[in-house]
């Protein structure tokens, strides 16, 4: 029994096929790393912008994509791919370059899709206009990082920008008719477990079709795991972790892609928790524990209405 909408089967029923992501970077930094809003970037946000899965930037897009596919030759027997613009903001140019990086990527036969990781006031109504036009060739699929709906808790992140950005920028992109991907984050210093399903609540109220969930952990050379030295806090168990995500799930409406359960930052990297390291019994110990608790996504929102 499938207990959440899961990303696979949402691949299946939109293309009809499985497929896989290839990372890509397109050379791109972010406005709250560059002084335009802050500098330093969200305080657990790597040097490598999230993008250490990415395929090397001093390569063209085309090249990326080709090293991509050779890369997942061996477990990987597909013709199609999503091109998956990962690491720092990927709205954050001139328009022209854009729409050529972009192009670049879907005019390859074997790119089905494009996925573009960004900020949302990092969409300005030329970025939404050339985004609305690309989505009428292949489908845009856009994912922002929101991390928590709590304005308190983003100022500690050093997110740069308030909960109500998000709030229009979702709302803009669904009248231009992108799918759009919430990013957050369990286990944020000072957040609760009620706070989190707060955070939740407010997804509801978007017309978002995807969330990317996450446990926080730290990584070297970031300014949270100089803040973590400094003032240790506590970091969730696996067993905690869980318990959490368990409890979001619950209240999470039924029609959101459920498009990750959780997080595994570059081993080479990580500080804590090390737990995250073993994705696989994470993600199998998961599983038997909705059902053992005999979980479904939306339960709580089921049994409210009732």
């Amino acid at each position: 029994m499938e207990r959440y909408y899961t990303y696979s089967r949402f691949i299946k029923e939109y293309f009809g096929e499985k497929l896989y992501k290839i990372c890509l970077d397109g050379g791109f930094t972010c406005p709250n790393r560059d002084g335009t809003l802050a500098t330093g970037g969200c305080i657990f946000c790597s040097e490598g912008g999230s993008g250490e899965f990415t395929e090397n930037t001093s390569l063209s897009v085309s090249e990326q994509i080709r090293l991509g596919k050779a890369q997942t030759a061996e477990k990987y027997h597909g013709e199609h791919y999503i091109a998956y613009f990962q690491a720092f903001t990927n709205t954050y140019a001139p328009i022209e370059r854009l729409r050529a990086l972009y192009e670049e990527a879907i005019e390859a036969p074997e790119i089905v899709a494009l996925s573009i990781g960004t900020r949302p006031d990092c969409l300005s109504p030329e970025v939404l206009s050339l985004l609305k036009e690309l989505n009428k060739r292949k489908p845009v699929f856009i994912e922002m990082g929101l991390q928590t709906a709590h304005d308190h808790t983003a100022a500690f992140l050093n997110r740069a920008y308030p909960t109500e950005t998000f709030t229009a920028a979702c709302h803009a992109l669904s009248n231009a008719g992108i799918r759009v991907t919430a990013h957050i984050i369990l286990g944020l210093p000072g957040e609760t477990a009620d706070m989190e399903i707060e955070t939740i609540r407010y997804l509801n109220s978007l017309p978002i079709n995807g969330i990317k969930i996450s446990m926080l952990y730290v990584l070297k050379n970031t300014i949270l795991a100089e803040y973590y030295k400094q003032h240790p806090f506590h970091i969730l168990t696996m067993e905690e972790y869980i318990d959490h995500l368990i409890g979001c799930l619950s209240w999470l409406r039924k029609d959101i892609v459920v498009e990750r359960i959780t997080g595994d930052g570059p081993k080479d990297l990580l500080i804590t928790p090390k737990w995250i390291g073993h994705k696989r019994l994470v993600l199998n110990t998961i599983h038997k524990e909705m059902k053992q608790r005999n979980f479904m996504q939306g339960g709580s929102l089921c049994q409210k209405n009732l």
